[in-house]
């Protein structure tokens, strides 16, 4: 019996953690084939060249696809971009995977979701439906939806949003998120263990920060990075623990500003590239709370329950625990954000929150039906228009 290959395609750090426990599904069935191209960050030195944390998971990666990624602008983003439709479109036309698996909003998803597209694969997205009104990643995101054939999204209000962009709503289904999914699964470091294997130690109190520029901001966001870092300054007896932002525009001025202020060993600050998938929510177990702008405040911090700074509009948009306070970008707002977190009435309500993103076991609903369900006979699709099928 011909087996059914199924082609995982990862750029970075963080899609790769939420495609893990999938990928691992896929790859112990004896009647699947996991095809996995590699791409983006993960070849880059600059971003922790992570593809080995893949190696040494146990996958074999059928295709290494490097991208000029070591300058940040603009135009060598559309350029990336560019380089990545024509290689990633060479590699699948010679792999010819049954179906494509793609999950988020990347530059490099949509290049391969493009490919994907124009080699006739059928796509499998995970995470569409959502709004980032402060990045370009929304109109990826929205973009890779149309080029898809299976849609697996977080949550009801996601899957109306799908259907919305005129996809037949039984080709959308409710998975659940990919990133509450590893929460659940992964075994975590204990404390003692995780301090001495990278070299810290925790303190009284302790954050995490994760900023990302943001796209569509004439200054990528720099104008709120410098306030949360004076806020954060004036703080005492808190560790600050810096994640490295990705692969996007102005990134670089990002990495030298956070550097610089690390670099002074009175704000007991670490720095880290690439943390991986078990050291990074290990340490997100044992914070107070994620400072900045990062979808994973959002997808994953409130299954931990730990609380979420949100700061300025990148994330707007996403539907959001009651862990998650948003503010805008001033210190004073920022400062008494931080504050609220200690507080015993927000303590008390943390423990109670719910991850909307939660519809439980992810993995296991999105594998039971890219395994066995029959895939498209080809990548036709007719637009489900509401006003005709109200």
């Amino acid at each position: 019996m011909k087996k059914r290959k199924i082609c995982f395609i990862s750029g970075s750090r963080a899609e790769y953690g939420m495609l893990y426990f999938l990928m691992k599904k896929v790859h112990s069935n004896k009647k699947l084939k996991l095809q996995l191209l590699v791409t983006g960050m993960h070849l880059s030195k600059k971003y922790g060249l992570t593809f080995r944390e893949i190696q040494r998971d146990g996958f074999k990666i059928d295709k290494k696809i490097t991208l000029p990624l070591l300058k940040s602008s603009s135009f060598a983003i559309t350029k990336s971009t560019g380089t990545g439709v024509i290689k990633i479109g060479k590699s699948l036309h010679r792999m010819n995977p049954d179906l494509l698996v793609l999950v988020g909003d990347r530059f490099e998803i949509f290049a391969a979701a493009f490919a994907g597209l124009i080699n006739r694969i059928p796509i499998a997205h995970i995470h569409g439906g959502e709004i980032t009104k402060g990045s370009f990643d929304d109109a990826l995101r929205h973009s890779i939806t149309k080029m898809s054939n299976w849609h697996f999204v977080a949550n009801k209000k996601y899957k109306k949003r799908v259907i919305q962009l005129g996809e037949n709503p039984n080709h959308v289904f409710i998975s659940g998120g990919l990133g509450v999914d590893t929460v659940k699964k992964t075994k975590f470091l204990k404390k003692n263990i995780l301090e001495k294997k990278l070299k810290f130690k925790f303190d009284k109190k302790n954050l995490m920060i994760t900023f990302h520029p943001v796209t569509l901001d004439k200054e990528s966001g720099l104008k709120s990075l410098k306030l949360i870092l004076r806020a954060i300054s004036k703080l005492k007896n808190t560790k600050l623990f810096f994640t490295l932002p990705n692969a996007d525009p102005d990134n670089h001025i990002i990495r030298k500003i956070i550097n610089n202020f690390a670099n002074n060993k009175k704000l007991n600050s670490n720095v880290f590239i690439s943390l991986g998938r078990i050291n990074y929510l290990s340490i997100l177990k044992n914070v107070d709370a994620v400072v900045g702008n990062s979808s994973s405040g959002l997808l994953e911090a409130p299954s931990l329950k730990v609380a979420t700074i949100n700061i300025g509009d990148r994330q707007e948009g996403r539907l959001k625990s009651k862990s998650v306070i948003d503010c805008d970008s001033s210190e004073d707002s920022i400062t008494k954000a931080i504050k609220k977190i200690y507080t015993k009435k927000f303590q008390k309500k943390l423990k109670k929150c719910k991850n909307p993103n939660d519809s439980g076991n992810a993995s296991e609903k999105i594998f039971k039906i890219i395994s066995s369900k029959k895939l498209p006979v080809d990548t036709k699709k007719n637009f489900f228009d509401l006003k005709n099928n109200l």
